[in-house]
C-alpha cells in the first residue's frame, strides 16, 4: 500500500524538520505519528512540548530520499538506515540535554545537524 506525503500550499508553513534525523513532516503528521525513524526514544506522538522542543520550523535544502540504503546522498548526509521521505539539509536549533541523553541510551549518536559540529573521520 503506497502512502502520501503530500503538503498542500497552504501546508509548508507548518513543516517541520526532526533535530535527530532531520525528516521534514507537517507538524500534525509528527503529532499524530511523531518521527519515523526517532519516535522510539523522541515519544513525539501527541505532544506538542517534545514537537516544539525536538523539532525546528527553521532548516535549509530538502533532499527526497527513495532508497536509503543505495543512495551516496543518504551516506552523505548521515541518512542510511533512515525511512524513505523528505529530508533538510541542515537544521537549526538546540536539542535539549534530555532527548540527547534518550537517543545516546537507545544507541544513537546524535550529530548536530545545524553544521556546528563536524562528524569524526575514520
Amino acid at each position: 500500500m503506497a502512502t502520501t506525503a503530500y503538503v498542500g500550499p497552504g501546508q509548508q508553513r507548518s513543516l517541520r524538520a526532526c533535530m535527530v534525523c532531520s525528516i521534514v513532516q507537517p507538524y500534525s503528521v509528527f503529532m499524530k505519528a511523531g518521527c519515523p525513524n526517532c519516535e522510539e526514544f523522541l515519544q513525539l506522538v501527541g505532544s506538542g512540548d517534545a514537537i516544539a522542543d525536538c523539532t525546528s520550523q527553521v532548516f535549509e535544502g530538502l533532499i527526497t530520499l527513495a532508497e536509503p540504503t543505495q543512495s551516496w546522498v543518504a551516506k552523505w548526509q548521515r541518512l542510511e538506515g533512515y525511512v524513505p521521505g523528505v529530508y533538510a539539509t541542515k537544521v537549526s536549533g538546540v536539542l535539549p540535554e534530555e532527548a540527547v541523553s534518550a537517543a545516546q541510551d537507545a544507541g544513537v549518536k546524535y550529530i548536530p545537524r545545524d553544521g556546528s559540529a563536524q562528524e569524526e573521520q575514520t
